[in-house]
């Protein structure tokens, strides 16, 4: 997808305010995109962040959509209806179906979307829809890019949120039986590699890649790992087999500022491994040098440092833990 004569290219940005959109935004315009973002509030998005061309849309939107993409080259897919309610697997694939073809009639030459890691069972209905709506874009009209993430570590991750809180605020950890299932989480800053450079990845046909991190890491190591980089040692833990994906949720609600909807749906799909099929696509990039996971926590709790804190009880319990106070 090379530019013709160097002429810049423009990009649209679908889930341009949220934290994989800002994370990937930098690395875009340094590789000499013009990014587009879409949002449904562009008056509110370009106070926050002026220097972006904001387009005011949905992709359930197929007039909006194609004001969207009337000049654009590529399209980068980060949007996902999970904090939608019932009934969001079918609006998401619905959406795919209808961005993907309007993409087409407006001339864009390639998708790329990330997605997840697929599940070794049923997984999450959250997992299932992100999965439904690879395939959807990847059996569309527009060559199409899918790459399966697990776990993003990086301040703005939901996943990491539940993560560091739990590590932050429990000195004495409950270890249901999920907690022993093993991912691959994988650094923000590698996954805005990945999708910046699977712009531009010579493809024959639509295709997915895995996007793993360099380690296999179950619940537990990823949480005792955490606790040690905030200066507090491994927590101790206490084996509870019989707690329930939904008990668990509510507990994590209690205890970290994650959203109860979508927290039930993380704790879901970690019930099962969610590992690569392989590393290839690393390879494939040149971007072989992954960093580990203690680099890429170390690196969110550096960039929490510069946010607001935490506040309520917890925000004390963690200052009486002395979190935050290296």
């Amino acid at each position: 997808m090379a530019a013709d004569g160097g002429a810049a290219r423009t990009l649209l940005l679908t889930g341009a305010t949220g934290f994989v959109g800002n994370a990937v935004r930098p690395a875009l315009e340094a590789g000499g995109w013009h990014v587009r973002g879409l949002t449904r509030d562009a008056a509110r998005a370009a106070q926050d962040t002026p220097g972006l061309d904001w387009f005011q849309g949905d992709v359930g939107d197929r007039d909006s959509m194609a004001s969207a993409l009337e000049g654009v080259q590529a399209a980068l897919y980060l949007v996902h209806g999970i904090r939608e309610g019932a009934g969001y697997h079918e609006r998401e694939v619905a959406a795919a179906r209808d961005f993907a073809e309007v993409a087409a009639a407006s001339g864009v030459q390639r998708i790329v979307y990330l997605g997840g890691v697929a599940p070794t069972g049923p997984g999450s209905e959250h997992l299932r829809s992100r999965l439904a709506v690879g395939e959807t874009l990847r059996s569309g009209p527009v060559p199409t890019i899918e790459l399966r993430a697990s776990m993003i570590v990086g301040h703005g991750s939901l996943s990491w949120l539940i993560v560091r809180d739990l590590a932050a605020r429990l000195p004495v950890m409950i270890l249901p039986r999920w907690l022993r299932s093993r991912t691959e989480p994988v650094a923000i800053d590698d996954v805005v590699v990945a999708l910046v450079r699977a712009l531009d990845l010579p493809i024959a046909a639509n295709a997915w890649f895995d996007v793993p991190g360099p380690e296999i890491l179950s619940g537990k190591e990823i949480l005792d790992r955490t606790a040690v980089l905030m200066g507090l040692g491994e927590p101790a833990s206490i084996d509870v087999p019989f707690l329930s994906p939904r008990l668990s949720s509510l507990w994590i609600r209690l205890v970290t500022r994650a959203d109860w909807s979508v927290a039930r749906e993380v704790v879901i799909g970690l019930t099962e491994d969610l590992l690569a099929r392989d590393h290839a696509f690393w390879s494939r990039i040149d971007h072989p040098q992954r960093a580990s996971f203690d680099e890429a926590a170390r690196r969110a709790l550096a960039a929490e440092r510069g946010s607001r804190p935490a506040r309520g009880p917890w925000a004390l319990v963690e200052r009486a833990r002395g979190v935050g106070s290296g």
